[in-house]
């Protein structure tokens, strides 16, 4: 029989000493990802383990199981409900919207088309004030007072959420309250007039707000108010 090599030595001995280091606990549960069917081939082996439990003292593992299934599943239920209730609340604002669109085209005067929006936003949509003001006609924004909203709020955008400062909320509300605000400009180049929309939730209107009804309706008023009589 020939003698072992001295490479072969080394690399029995490194064996060895592999063999005899402990057992990690990363070691266990990187070898349990691994073979996902271990407690499928000893299924007793699952119901010897005791793992703490904080309320119950000590449980198996497959209480441990069924008990983080049921959590997820409260989990899920719980999310699927807001989900749904979100869901609700996005449809009834829509046929909102929907409805005072129909309103809007009945419509045949500039005053009736303010009466028509603050009836809908505030009763249906529980705003605390709307304003409409135009550019033009016999009840005109001032000349000072459209440049510091145009040159303020709408430097880049047609549209401002958020907060307005006491001034700003007296020009559009006259004292209404107005804690966070909607401000959309009308017009293809913004030249007839501004559709104010106020709350007092302070956080109700935010920047990072969806904008998709809001702008269906801003490009309705567009179409509308120029053929309205007394605009």
């Amino acid at each position: 029989m020939s003698e072992m090599s001295g490479q072969q030595r080394a690399e029995l001995s490194s064996s060895f000493d592999e063999l005899q280091q402990p057992i990690s606990a990363e070691d266990v549960k990187d070898y349990l990802l691994a073979n996902p069917q271990f407690f499928a081939e000893y299924p007793g082996l699952a119901e010897r383990i005791d793992i703490p439990h904080q309320q119950k003292g000590s449980i198996s593992l497959v209480e441990l199981q069924s008990d983080q299934l049921r959590k997820k599943a409260r989990q899920l239920t719980h999310k699927l409900s807001q989900l749904i209730s979100i869901a609700k609340q996005n449809e009834e604002i829509y046929r909102i919207y929907a409805d005072l669109n129909l309103h809007l085209l009945k419509c045949r005067f500039f005053s009736e088309v303010q009466d028509t929006l603050e009836d809908v936003l505030r009763q249906k949509l529980k705003m605390s004030a709307v304003a409409l003001r135009s550019f033009g006609g016999a009840n005109a924004l001032p000349e000072i007072q459209r440049k510091l909203f145009i040159e303020k709020r709408f430097k880049q955008e047609c549209f401002f959420f958020g907060r307005i400062s006491q001034h700003e909320k007296q020009l559009l509300f006259s004292g209404q309250p107005a804690e966070s605000v909607a401000l959309m400009l009308l017009g293809e180049k913004g030249e007839l007039g501004i559709l104010a929309v106020a709350s007092r939730d302070p956080g109700h209107f935010n920047p990072d707000m969806d904008t998709l009804l809001i702008t269906q309706l801003q490009q309705f008023l567009n179409v509308l108010l120029p053929n309205l009589a007394g605009y």
